[in-house]
């Protein structure tokens, strides 16, 4: 297996077989990012993929899980992707599922035929960044893309009958818009209904734009305290029934998981009880910053 800098993958992927289809992120600017900074974004060679393919093969016996990287393998061609979930199947036939990341930008490329084919060559779960569903936030931290589009993007993976994944970003909008956020980031989930969903929490990367925008005064990152009441807000505005809801990241201050809207009070009653001091945050030190 071939590997070009840093590899990124979802916490769920941590037991796949990751296979680098691309280099880097197409879009690569979202302010809060650090990732795949170091690299220029390009696709690999047909013929390495099926070749790592192959080592793989040769080298484990048993794979049940592929994910697909980098930061949007979703970009590549048609005849390129079928070809790489062809030869997975061929080469790999005990896996189960193959993963990918899919910018909101990728996906409405492709038609829904598109997909739906992908589905059927093996594809089962796509990763989508909504990040926040409020239009201010979206365009402050130049995600490229429209709340409107990111919906749209994730419905037509599930029309197409794979499982989509979105995670958010708790605090994106800083202390000056955490509201907004919360309950416009709770609409976006509700419309798209994900299979998953994952909340994450606003980091601040050394060198990123955000960095930036945090020293001019611009965003005021949030408190564990101002984090954990903007989750109680956004839960208390979501409908999503049957999302898997996950907030239980490195990143995060308190850990919560359940499935909606089943699981909902008892997660709104877990952040009332941190905010009366009677469950704890994890520390700065716990959460490795």
């Amino acid at each position: 297996m071939r590997y070009y800098g840093r590899v990124f993958r979802p916490p769920s992927e941590a037991y796949s077989l990751i296979l680098q289809a691309t280099i880097g992120c197409s879009h690569n600017k979202c302010a809060f990012c650090s990732m795949y900074k170091e690299k220029k974004f390009r696709v690999r060679p047909l013929a390495e993929i099926l070749e790592d393919i192959d080592n793989a093969r040769a080298n484990y016996p048993l794979i049940e899980r592929v994910f697909l990287a980098d930061g949007d393998a979703l970009i590549l061609p048609m005849e390129t992707l079928t070809t790489i979930l062809k030869h997975i199947r061929k080469k790999i036939p005990e896996c189960r599922r193959v993963g990918i990341y899919g910018s909101p930008r990728s996906i409405l490329r492709k038609t829904p035929e598109e997909l739906a084919k992908l589905h059927s060559e093996g594809l089962g779960i796509v990763y989508l960044g909504l990040e926040s569903g409020n239009e201010e936030v979206l365009a402050r931290m130049n995600k490229g893309e429209t709340a409107a589009e990111i919906v749209g993007a994730g419905q037509k993976v599930k029309a197409a009958g794979l499982a989509l994944s979105v995670t958010a970003i708790s605090g994106l909008g800083g202390t000056e818009h955490w509201q907004e956020h919360a309950v416009d980031t709770a609409a976006a989930l509700s419309a798209m209904k994900p299979d998953y969903i994952g909340l994450l929490t606003l980091r601040v990367y050394s060198g990123t734009p955000l960095e930036k925008m945090v020293k001019e005064g611009i965003v005021t990152p949030p408190s564990p305290k101002q984090l954990a009441y903007e989750t109680r807000v956004l839960l208390e505005h979501i409908d999503s029934e049957g999302s898997v809801f996950r907030s239980n990241h490195a990143s995060n201050y308190l850990v919560l998981a359940g499935t909606l809207n089943r699981d909902r009070e008892a997660m709104i009653a877990k952040i009332d009880a941190a905010l009366d001091g009677k469950e704890r945050f994890r520390s700065y030190v716990e959460l490795g910053f």
